[in-house]
């Protein structure tokens, strides 16, 4: 599949490594995970954001921030173990934070709303997930404890369309799908090829690498009829499950010769887009019969054969030849400089354009070199 022809758009914000970044549903806010802090960015002018507000209440590494697209509501989580809810009080642009009762003995590591807002998942380092809900009687947000049988820190979580589902990727190397459901706050859903009574904690599935290795990632497909994760062993699976209590009808595995994939993203229900170590952005489409690596976003020359062995070869082979004529180091801009957009590795894919049931045209992408690019497809 031929790259993107249309050239990413480049905001690096400053150097510092991104845990996670979101867009609101106008685009006009960009809100970064940085250090401690969230970061909030305005639009200015066509192709550039301006710092307009800081969020400040963890007192450690913030790993995780989502902004609901209808409410504007932002929620973070942080190694200090809590989590906020932030609404706009509409006087001078001022936020208000709304600790959020996780009651979890270690770091917060991911955090994602519900597509239907109610809720959002906190992951944490404490083998737990905190399923998390607003109190009307109480006027606060508590948790539920997703608990059984999580063995390992929770790395990744992802939302199933009808809101109740929800996927966890773990150290433990699986990937799970569990029930979520909160009486009095979520209607019954309707039956899918994941289950049909699904009360909480129920798990709807339980997948595990083949080589053991930790899940970075974990994402539904926009119809909610697959699963996909990406583990530290550079694969990708993607489960198509048949009914409950039935072996799924295709568990497929993509062996990459790439660094791990820390993130993956659907665009459509036969495409996928992964990024991670290799600092670059890939596509992945197939469907039951098999699926397959087709091709990077950028257009490097490592994009038509994915693994860079040869290439760092031929760069040491010229590194000692520059030695040992000029008794100098060459190609220092080159050994500096990688030849892809993002110059560390891809933390955060999200996307940009569509999504939430429509096709996705455009994804953003954060890393550690304190960059956010906005990728056409």
């Amino acid at each position: 599949m031929p790259s993107s022809t249309t050239k990413p758009e480049i905001h690096h914000l400053f150097h510092a490594p991104i845990a996670d970044h979101s867009f609101s549903a106008s685009r006009d806010t960009l809100a970064v995970a940085r250090s401690t802090t969230i970061e909030l960015y305005a639009r200015s002018g066509a192709d550039g954001f301006r710092l307009e507000d800081e969020l400040r209440g963890h007192d450690k590494t913030v790993t995780g921030v989502d902004i609901a697209p209808r409410s504007g509501r932002i929620v973070t989580c942080s190694q200090d173990r809590n989590a906020y809810v932030w609404e706009p009080t509409g006087k001078g642009g001022a936020w208000k934070p709304t600790l959020v009762l996780l009651r979890i003995n270690r770091a917060a590591t991911c955090v994602r709303w519900a597509p239907n807002e109610t809720k959002f998942a906190v992951g944490s380092g404490a083998r737990i997930i905190a399923v998390c809900y607003f109190e009307e009687e109480n006027d606060w947000w508590v948790s539920k404890h997703v608990k059984k049988p999580l063995r390992s820190t929770v790395t990744s979580v992802a939302w199933h369309p009808n809101s109740v589902l929800l996927a966890a990727g773990s150290t433990d190397g699986h990937a799970r799908v569990f029930s979520s459901f909160v009486k009095g706050t979520d209607e019954r859903p309707e039956a899918s090829v994941w289950g049909e009574r699904l009360p909480f904690n129920t798990v709807c599935g339980e997948y595990l690498n083949p080589t053991a290795g930790w899940i970075h990632d974990v994402a539904f497909s926009p119809s909610g009829n697959a699963l996909a994760f990406c583990a530290h062993d550079s694969s990708v699976t993607i489960v198509y499950p048949s009914s409950a209590d039935q072996p799924p009808q295709a568990v497929l595995s993509v062996t990459t010769q790439l660094l791990p994939f820390t993130s993956l993203l659907w665009t459509t229900e036969t495409e996928l887009v992964a990024a991670g170590y290799d600092c670059g952005v890939y596509r992945l489409s197939g469907d039951t019969n098999g699926w397959q690596l087709t091709g990077s976003l950028e257009k490097t020359e490592s994009s038509s054969r994915p693994g860079l062995g040869e290439q760092r070869e031929e760069s040491a082979l010229n590194m000692f030849r520059s030695m040992d004529l000029r008794g100098q180091r060459g190609g220092l801009q080159e050994d500096t400089k990688l030849k892809t957009t993002h110059q560390n590795s891809i933390s955060t894919l999200r996307p940009y354009e569509g999504g939430l049931g429509e096709e996705v045209r455009r994804i953003s992408t954060s890393g550690v070199d304190g960059r956010v690019v906005v990728w056409t497809l």
